[in-house]
């Protein structure tokens, strides 16, 4: 890594800064930093992220019930909250505290006080619980539970905190069933399906998650078990494949 890279990483989780989502989206301002990712200092929200984007596009519709589990700055729960309108509603899950007033502070503007977004600053795992949370001393998006691996990303740790447990199944009793649900968990995948067998049994949502080389078995195992093809998000295509890779759309069987 270079030397103005680990600068840049250093200084930017200082920067809170405004970008417009792409318009069809709304076109809203969010606030986002570049402590998360460098990428963030672009301007076009639309690159920094498009797979997370086309699931909006095609999976999300007015009135649906969407789930975002590690949510970061809320690129995808603000895209989805802009196309579920006033009957739908987005739950992003994010234990970063940093990163939770951050998407509060998108909430406040005068464009966003309407959407129907909820924001939990807690953690998503196998059980009701407490567990521990690691920021991750290079970008913010590879913060991840200590119980997980987390990514080569991390770069170390630079700060813990306990934090809140919830599962899937719990989120399911309070917030009913939801139609689509994101999870990016760097590593903890494994955990947060586990606790989530009844909304993969009943509720039956869509789910796109990004998938550890080492869970990519137990992740590929559960999600057929409850009857669910899989495919290649990154790949755009309707091939169905056998193993779950690194983003895994889930599709429930009818």
């Amino acid at each position: 890594m270079s030397r103005l890279r680990t600068l840049l990483e250093k200084v930017s989780d200082r920067f809170v800064l405004e970008r417009h989502l792409p318009a069809e989206f709304g076109g809203r301002r969010v606030c986002v930093t570049p402590g998360s990712a460098l990428k963030y200092w672009r301007f076009d929200l639309g690159k920094i992220d498009p797979d997370l984007l086309r699931l909006v596009r095609v999976h999300v519709r007015p009135g649906a019930k969407v789930w975002d589990i590690g949510a970061n700055v809320g690129l995808f729960a603000f895209a989805a909250a802009g196309v579920v309108g006033p009957e739908g509603r987005v739950v992003a899950i994010e234990p970063d505290t940093r990163l939770v007033e951050i998407m509060r502070k998108s909430l406040r503007l005068p464009e966003n006080i309407f959407l129907r977004l909820d924001v939990l600053p807690v953690s998503v795992a196998g059980a009701l619980g407490v567990g521990y949370f690691h920021i991750a001393a290079r970008g913010r998006s590879a913060n991840h539970l200590a119980v997980a691996l987390g990514s080569s990303q991390a770069g170390g740790v630079s700060v813990s905190y306990p934090v809140v447990t919830l599962t899937l199944d719990w989120l399911l009793e309070q917030y009913g069933p939801p139609d689509l649900v994101k999870i990016d968990v760097e590593g903890a995948e494994h955990l947060v399906l586990e606790g989530g067998k009844r909304l993969l049994g009943e509720a039956r949502p869509i789910i796109l998650c990004e998938v550890s080389g080492h869970n990519s078995s137990f992740i590929s195992g559960l999600l057929k078990e409850y009857r669910y093809t899989l495919f290649d998000w990154e790949k755009n295509d309707d091939v169905a494949i056998a193993q779950a890779t690194f983003n895994t759309l889930a599709l429930p069987q009818r």
